[in-house]
């Protein structure tokens, strides 16, 4: 007697097309739910470990108006994670390798802070509010890495990289910037009045027009508001270009906006106090004009954007770049 079996399961398998299958592995790519817990749970301890710094911080930016931006990063960087989630789908390995290097580099800041503050050293505010947030980002940075894995977070790179925005600059550094944009600010005037045949003398910040004298003082120098166009550029380059170098441009011309909408400002107020008296000085376009010179860099800022758009744009068409 002859008997045939029939291996059922060996058959459908033979049966289902490469292309289904394939796509039933991808269901099951990204992390686990288990995964996801333990970060929460991770990130949960580590809330409650910086709970004094973190809370410090808030106190801090709602009386600072530099960092008036740091309240919104966290949830500018969960949008950016939600708009790109359908990248997400991707093999996700535990790295420990790369988890422990960012554990040491937070331990190594901490450690700094805590041999300063034991050998006297008194840490101005922001520099304190540095080097906490900065710590504890890294020891996030390391729990992503041991849960979710250094693939599955390179996909989330610059979403993860702007929760360093929530970082005050240390005072040195704060102070370097604005020297950097108070003498560029100045610069970028000193041409506009010459262009405008305006007769001025100047010696560094300080400009002598025609019965006004005008000094650019470190306040002026508009940190804030370039600091606001390069969070604003680096969210439309990630949301609206597809190639890192058009992103660089967009991001490299906030800088030069910066200044020329900062000496343009500088270039108006001192053409008014000569025009129509220094009390001009004190006008609400000085006080507080900002957001309207702030609103006019948006404008090329916007039409750089457009531009580099449709130049991705016309390469999909000819097929030379992806969709």
């Amino acid at each position: 007697m002859k008997f045939e079996t029939n291996d059922t399961n060996s058959d459908v398998t033979a049966r289902v097309p490469a292309d289904r299958q394939i796509t039933t592995l991808e269901v099951h790519l990204g992390p686990s739910r288990r995964q996801f817990g333990g970060l929460v749970v991770f990130a949960a301890i580590l809330l409650l470990i910086y709970s004094s710094p973190l809370l410090k911080l808030i106190l801090f930016v709602l009386h600072t108006d530099l960092y008036s931006h740091i309240l919104l990063i966290p949830f500018v960087s969960g949008y950016l994670i939600w708009v790109g989630r359908g990248k997400l789908r991707v093999e996700s390995r535990p790295s420990p390798g790369m988890a422990a290097l960012s554990a040491a580099a937070g331990g190594l800041v901490l450690g700094g802070y805590r041999l300063a503050a034991w050998y006297g050293w008194s840490l101005a505010m922001p520099d304190y509010l540095a080097a906490m947030v900065l710590s504890f980002l890294l020891f996030v940075f390391a729990g992503g890495l041991i849960f979710l894995g250094a693939r599955y977070l390179q996909n989330v790179a610059l979403p993860v990289a702007f929760l360093f925005f929530c970082i005050p600059f240390p005072v040195v550094l704060r102070r370097a910037i604005e020297s950097f944009f108070q003498h560029g600010s100045a610069d970028t005037a000193y041409v506009m009045f010459k262009l405008s045949g305006m007769p001025v003398l100047r010696e560094g910040t300080f400009f002598q027009l025609p019965g006004c004298p005008l000094d650019v003082a470190p306040e002026c120098s508009g940190i804030h508001s370039s600091l606001v166009l390069v969070i604003t550029s680096l969210v439309a380059a990630h949301l609206f270009l597809r190639k890192t170098w058009h992103r660089w441009v967009l991001v490299s011309a906030v800088i030069l906006l910066g200044l020329l909408r900062n000496g343009f400002r500088i270039f108006v107020i001192g053409q008014l106090c000569v025009r129509c008296g220094p009390q001009m000085i004190d006008s609400p376009i000085h006080r507080r004009g900002g957001p309207i010179f702030f609103l006019l860099a948006l404008i090329p800022l916007f039409l750089l954007l457009r531009y580099l758009n449709m130049r991705e744009l016309r390469e999909i068409q000819r097929g030379k770049l992806s969709a």
